[in-house]
């Protein structure tokens, strides 16, 4: 066969993870839409709002008294909370998951840390008496990937497994203030290089045994790790292999 009639080579197309793919959604999420039934029509109220993982991957909300909202909530806890990854061109072929369960209140002291190193502005206003912390306790989850990648998951494949990662949610705060203070131009690899995202002071969120978390001014990115992290060492040794693949495809 002459060169002229051979066909041109198929993309090799990635295998669709869509586990993967809803704790990305979910991880990287610092605004979502909360969807609660109105308290007085029983009908869908859907409003925007602040948002970051528990340590399990469960969404977290830092909400006020006045808002419709928690009023709706004190009525009926039932609510769903849409996370998207909203980028040009047309809105279906995008990413998007909807996690649906109950919201109950959580301890916000003891998420504050937490809260504020993914949503750092609302330091101004966390500490007021009237902004509370709820957890969407999730039941399960509704993935639309793009075109025909559309899944039912349950919470149970979603979340992280917290008890056997013990061990790296309690040196995570020591993980991203080493990250922020030494490593910034990994960080700056892993999101640029890695996940394709525009140059910029990014900075390490957090983490959780499958990846973990980059921002930049409000936009946050989530990095898996190819295995499971359960304690420092293990995120030290996943970082470090995520940089030298960094460092390979920048200087290929």
């Amino acid at each position: 066969m002459d060169n002229d009639d051979a066909s041109p080579a198929t993309p090799v197309r990635a295998p669709f993870d869509p586990v993967g793919a809803a704790r990305a959604l979910i991880r990287g999420s610092r605004r979502a839409s909360l969807a609660t039934l109105d308290r007085e029509a029983g009908r869908p109220y859907v409003s925007l709002v602040g948002m970051a993982a528990d340590r399990d991957g469960a969404p977290l909300m830092l909400i006020s008294d006045l808002a419709r909202h928690t009023a709706n909530l004190k009525a009926d806890p039932r609510a769903s909370v849409l996370c998207a990854d909203v980028g040009a061109g047309d809105p279906l072929a995008h990413p998007r998951v909807t996690v649906f369960g109950r919201c109950v209140a959580a301890d916000k002291e003891a998420l504050k840390a937490r809260w504020l190193a993914r949503q750092p502005d609302s330091a101004a206003y966390i500490d007021f008496g009237d902004f509370n912390m709820v957890r969407l306790e999730p039941e399960g989850a509704h993935l639309v990937a793009g075109f025909g990648r559309i899944v039912d998951l349950g919470w149970d494949e979603i979340r992280a497994d917290t008890e056997r990662a013990a061990g790296l949610f309690e040196a995570e705060g020591g993980i991203v203030e080493h990250m922020n203070e030494d490593h910034r131009d990994a960080t700056r690899l892993y999101a640029t290089v890695l996940l394709g995202a525009p140059d910029g002071d990014w900075t390490f969120e957090g983490c959780d045994p499958h990846g973990c978390e980059i921002g930049l001014e409000g936009r946050a990115l989530y990095l898996p790790f190819s295995t499971p992290a359960l304690n420092a060492g293990d995120v030290r040794k996943a970082l470090v292999a995520l940089v030298g693949e960094a460092r390979s495809k920048a200087a290929a």
